[in-house]
């Protein structure tokens, strides 16, 4: 039997970088302060710290979500409202942050994002990242009713939609730093 593109590893290893005139420490007190990433996020509406101490490793930060109808509008994903978990897992200070999203039971998912920062001339080189090793459920889901060509298809999709928002959110950020 042939592997499955939704088999292959990693699923998705996607990096966006984008310079952005200040320090890495304004850029990490941005990015670091969850409840925040509504202004720059195109589909988190609200957020808030659910436990531990806010932006430090183990606190989880609950995101309630929303996607148009319009995103990848062939392919059988969520569409309307949701909410996702994510636990801090690197929370160094003009460096790094980074979260694991956790599973409606709180176990971990393979859904890992963040951000690094690096100083550059005038200012920060910022890095967004997400990896996706394996497939995780919800997007096993979505895969389920669909061939191998449907996957292909699904896969290709939804990597352009991630990078493309990947990209978004760095040029929000950005701004949002910028015009501080």
């Amino acid at each position: 039997m042939a592997e499955s593109i939704i088999d292959q590893t990693p699923l998705f290893d996607l990096r966006a970088e984008l310079k952005i005139s200040a320090a890495p420490d304004e850029v990490y007190a941005l990015v670091s302060d969850m409840p925040r990433t509504p202004e720059w996020s195109r589909e988190i509406i609200e957020g808030q710290w659910v436990s531990g101490t806010p932006a430090q490793v183990g606190a989880i930060f609950r995101g309630h979500n929303y996607r148009e109808d319009d995103v990848v509008e062939w392919a059988p994903v969520p569409r309307g409202g949701w909410y996702t978990e994510a636990k801090v897992v690197a929370a160094d200070p003009g460096r790094t942050f980074r979260w694991r999203l956790l599973t409606h039971t709180r176990d971990w998912q393979d859904s890992n994002w963040g951000y690094d920062m690096e100083p550059a001339p005038g200012g920060s080189l910022v890095t967004h990242h997400f990896k996706m090793t394996t497939a995780t459920d919800g997007v096993l889901r979505i895969v389920a009713s669909l061939d191998e060509a449907g996957r292909e298809r699904f896969v290709a999709d939804w990597r352009v939609k991630l990078q493309d928002d990947m990209e978004e959110t760095l040029r929000r950020i950005k701004k949002i730093v910028e015009n501080q």
